[in-house]
């Protein structure tokens, strides 16, 4: 795939990186072009201008902190129409740091914003739970849980997730994006009181798992088997 990395920092040049190993075309762009060229070299892609990054791209990765979304997206042209029916991912966490309350002022997730900020963008919201580090060559493997509304942009990121190293869970459309923010959140908020979250979550037999993945309604939507 042919894919653009909004943002410079530690998650954009890991994820870059691991699609790269994945044989994939990664393109990344910054606010410095300096900063930029620094992280293309780590990736082992190239840096461009944000207009050429998202130019042909099958799917657009936008890693900033949530308060430089707005700025990123300009600088893409996103207000243009230039990310019109292109997979979005959004990874960031719209949260107070060390404390995890979600900071949007509408209370709506960041994820929905991004969605307006790129009229046409079929954004998807993952990659947002786990540190750089997660997708470092030898890591074990993870469930990355993903909302979206477009089934096509949900495969496509769910190929991604796969070629990091993770397991692409579907928990729903993009209006469920705000539950995922607020897990991580949770999160947060937990590892800074000085706690494992792990610990906070019930650990349910694979038996149990099984059977009640069996009973799933109709209605809830099922998570993209990996590929053999």
């Amino acid at each position: 795939m042919r894919i653009g990395v909004l943002g410079t920092g530690n998650l954009g040049v890991a994820l870059g990186a691991a699609w790269t190993r994945a044989g994939h075309e990664v393109l990344v762009a910054g606010r410095s072009a300096e900063r930029a060229e620094a992280a293309a070299e780590q990736i082992g892609g190239r840096a461009v201008a944000p207009r050429d990054a998202v130019r042909d791209r099958d799917a657009l990765l936008v890693a900033v902190t949530w308060t430089g979304l707005p700025e990123m997206l300009r600088l893409a042209g996103a207000h243009e129409g230039t990310l019109a029916g292109v997979p979005l991912i959004d990874p960031t966490n719209a949260v107070e740091h060390g404390v995890g309350e979600l900071l949007t002022s509408d209370g709506r997730a960041i994820a929905e914003h991004v969605a307006d900020w790129a009229p046409g963008a079929h954004v998807v919201k993952a990659f947002h739970l786990f540190p750089a580090e997660q997708w470092q060559p030898g890591s074990g493997p993870v469930a990355v849980t993903m909302a979206g509304d477009d089934p096509a942009a949900l495969d496509v990121v769910g190929e991604l997730v796969r070629d990091a190293g993770g397991d692409p869970v579907v928990l729903g459309p993009l209006r469920r994006a705000r539950q995922l923010e607020e897990v991580g959140g949770f999160v947060i908020g937990m590892v800074f009181a000085g706690h494992d979250p792990h610990t906070a979550l019930p650990a349910l037999p694979p038996e149990l798992l099984a059977d009640l993945s069996a009973r799933r309604p109709p209605s809830a939507p099922a998570s993209r088997a990996p590929r053999a």
